[in-house]
C-alpha cells in the first residue's frame, strides 16, 4: 500500500447537484470530484472537490473532514447557526448533521469522508 498524494493528477468526475432529486435549495450548483483513495469495503473516501455556488441539503450518513483550498462557503445547522469557510480552514462535519451546504464562491477542498451509508 502506497500513501495518497493530493498533489498527483487523476480523474475528474463532474456532476449537476440538480440532477439528485430534492437535493438543491438555491442555485445551480455543479461538482468537480478527483477521488484519489477509496478502502476496499468503501466506507473510507478521500479527494478534492470544486463546486459552483448554490446551496443544498447536506448530505447524511458520514462523517467528512474538510481543508478548504479556495472560496467561500457556509454550513447551516437546522437550528439557523451559519458557519463560514474560507481558504486555510479546516473542520469536521459529524454524522448526524442535519443542515444546509451554501457555496458563495467557487469553492475547493480536500475532503477525508467516513461513510455510515451502507452500515
Amino acid at each position: 500500500m502506497r500513501i495518497v498524494d493530493f498533489q498527483e493528477d487523476v480523474s475528474i468526475t463532474k456532476r449537476r447537484l440538480a440532477d439528485l432529486p430534492d437535493r438543491v435549495f438555491e442555485g445551480d450548483p455543479h461538482h468537480e470530484t478527483q477521488m484519489r483513495f477509496t478502502s476496499a469495503d468503501g466506507t473510507l473516501l478521500a479527494g478534492t472537490w470544486t463546486s459552483t455556488p448554490g446551496k443544498w441539503h447536506a448530505f447524511a450518513d458520514r462523517d467528512e473532514f474538510c481543508y478548504f483550498l479556495s472560496g467561500h462557503a457556509q454550513l447551516i445547522s437546522e437550528d439557523g447557526t451559519v458557519q463560514n469557510f474560507r481558504a486555510g480552514d479546516s473542520f469536521l462535519i459529524p454524522n448526524g448533521f442535519v443542515g444546509y451546504w451554501n457555496v458563495l464562491e467557487t469553492t475547493t477542498k480536500h475532503f477525508v469522508i467516513r461513510d455510515y451509508s451502507a452500515d
